[in-house]
């Protein structure tokens, strides 16, 4: 990959590699002045956020003074901003939208997991003209190119993910979307007769397909003759062992990619080992360059592997851009360059979602770093388990317990030394030591969605 393809800016790309961050910096905060007093003049609601602050726009001029603001906006008050929106000027895209509501061109919304869902994915022409360019720029780092067809299977719609079409039509590249509700028959014979170059979906619903094709069509998923799956929404690529697996069933590169909110466009290089997200348009937004503490929202100091909840401000966007917006997304950052490919700029490795975290006798615990020691044990294990929760989280009266499909070949006999191994793994790592209930492989349903990681065993009491 030339230094020239690295970023979808061109300014950074013709930047040559030991100067990035500081070229990177100069954009962001020649942006970023604009972008604060935009939101100040046009929303109320940042109006008061700022004056909540004790500052004014023009106090806002360089990234430091910009990680010295406080949290504005988290996903319940994103949620607040739209009802109130939705009470006081009949729309349900909140007190933060800055433009006019008869100049909006797309909108979506979060999947709603969580609550209610939030329009966080509203957008002028102008907005999806900038954003679909880095989308695009995204898949492009990695081969997706004019004439290539991209297998796309999520839920279509009005929900986010169907963002990313834009940025796939956009490379020129014609995209098959097939709604992720529509069954694994349908998906699987799109793919047969459409003869994708490329597939986009969760990781998890690439690996219920894999075990679905030779039934359905015939043949395994290696004869689709693939060049790259995009993979995202889970947890899944950074496991090497979920890696490793999809890529020998599929025999192509497994990526990782993400844009949380729209935001923070990043995809991983075509590497065997994993080495974390790549930003690729870190002039649309400050995420890699601004965390916080999860519990106590105070500034965390940037530095190569360092670890905190990713702050995101827009940069350039005007339908409803986000100021010091706590996503909920626990993030590892990397500063040094990438050491498969060389990529100059920043990367990133999701931990877990803040909502997701449990507290087991004091200490933090995220359900991705356990699924990452728990894959570790393949074959034994099949990688699939599930957290039992018996009360709301995140506090967990121990010992956890945890559902956990083990291998086709793993004999009843080998298991419970097979549990003390992965439990004195997870102790030693996490300083947890759960307990756990064995099912036999495919007894845990692989979702068409987003695979859930727990189950709520106090809401079927």
């Amino acid at each position: 990959m030339s230094a020239k393809n690295y970023f979808s800016n061109p300014v950074l790309n013709a930047t040559p590699a030991d100067l990035v961050e500081q070229q990177t910096r100069l954009l962001q905060e020649a942006r970023l002045r604009e972008q604060i007093k935009y939101c100040h003049d046009n929303s109320d609601f940042y109006r008061e956020k700022f004056q909540q602050a004790g500052a004014a726009p023009g106090d806002i001029v360089t990234m430091d003074d910009l990680r010295a603001l406080p949290v504005m906006m988290q996903k319940d008050d994103e949620r607040t901003s739209a009802e109130e929106s939705l009470d006081r000027d009949g729309h349900p895209f909140g007190r933060h939208l800055c433009a006019p509501v008869e100049e909006l061109f797309l909108t979506g919304t979060t999947s709603g997991t969580t609550g209610m869902p939030t329009f966080t994915y509203t957008f002028t022409k102008k907005d999806v003209e900038i954003i679909s360019r880095g989308l695009g720029h995204r898949l492009a780092f990695n081969g997706v190119t004019k004439g290539d067809r991209v297998l796309f299977i999520f839920a279509l719609g009005i929900y986010a993910t169907s963002m990313t079409l834009w940025g796939i039509r956009g490379l020129g590249a014609l995209p098959i979307d097939v709604d992720a509700r529509a069954g694994s028959e349908l998906m699987l014979r799109f793919g047969d007769l459409s003869r994708p170059d490329y597939l986009m979906c969760t990781p998890s619903l690439a690996s219920h397909l894999a075990d679905k094709a030779p039934d359905i069509i015939g043949k395994p998923v290696g004869d689709l003759g693939l060049k790259g799956m995009m993979l995202t929404g889970e947890v899944g690529v950074s496991i090497p062992e979920v890696k490793a697996e999809l890529e020998e069933q599929y025999g192509c590169r497994a990526y990782d990619y993400w844009a949380p909110a729209g935001h923070a466009h990043a995809i991983t290089c075509d590497s065997e080992v994993y080495h974390g997200m790549h930003g690729t348009s870190p002039d649309l937004c400050t995420s890699f360059h601004d965390l916080v503490d999860p519990d106590s929202k105070e500034p965390v100091a940037i530095e190569d592997g360092v670890v905190g909840e990713m702050v995101i401000t827009s940069l350039e966007r005007q339908a409803a851009p986000l100021i010091k917006y706590a996503y909920g997304d626990i993030v590892q950052i990397f500063t040094d360059p990438c050491p498969a490919c060389g990529f100059p700029g920043r990367r990133i490795k999701l931990i877990g979602r803040a909502d997701d975290m449990l507290i087991v006798k004091g200490v933090n615990i995220y359900p991705a770093a356990i699924k990452e020691i728990v894959s570790s044990f393949a074959p034994r294990v099949s990688g699939q388990m599930r957290i039992v929760l018996s009360e709301p989280p995140p506090r967990v009266v121990p010992p956890l317990q945890i559902k956990l499909e083990h291998g086709e070949d793993t004999r009843q006999d080998d298991l419970p030394g097979l549990g003390e191994a992965i439990a004195g793994a997870l102790h030693d790592q996490l300083k947890i030591r759960p307990v756990f209930e064995w099912v036999a492989p495919g007894s845990l349903e692989k979702s068409t969605r987003k695979t859930q990681v727990f189950e709520k065993a106090y809401e079927q009491s």
